[in-house]
């Protein structure tokens, strides 16, 4: 093998590890974003809307985060896109869940729920890393 080729071969590799370490984080995420929106939506849920005015902006925090998470994990199951587009709905969807799990810390029983989000905006942050 010249060194030209063993070259081009090492640098192929290396384009393999990178599409195969993209793709693992991709899932991922989309895969956190799902766990985040069933959690959040189930925290939601259990809110009462006519309820005390923090529970009412623990329910709202709940259902925009599990909204976002889900329009997220939808971007990230497409194939074709614009990386800019990707980039800006991940870095929105980590904001979000961040946002979100420090609303749930206030609230007693809604571990779970800021567990998952926490969970979900190291994943976004992960993916992000492999855009970079």
């Amino acid at each position: 093998m010249t060194s030209t080729t063993s070259q081009q071969h090492q640098r192929y590799r290396q384009s393999e590890r990178e599409s195969i370490r993209f793709l693992e984080d991709r899932f991922a995420c989309a895969q956190a974003c799902t766990e985040c929106a069933r959690a959040c939506a189930l925290r939601a849920s259990v809110m009462d809307p006519d309820g005390p005015r923090e529970q009412e902006l623990l329910r709202r925090k709940g259902v925009m985060c599990a909204e976002v998470c889900d329009a997220t994990c939808l971007v990230l199951s497409e194939q074709l896109q614009d990386e800019n587009g990707i980039r800006a709905r991940v870095e929105w969807c980590r904001t979000v869940c961040l946002e979100c799990a420090q609303a749930f810390d206030r609230y007693a029983g809604a571990e779970d729920g800021a567990k998952a989000c926490r969970e979900c905006a190291q994943a976004c942050t992960d993916f992000l890393a492999t855009l970079r």
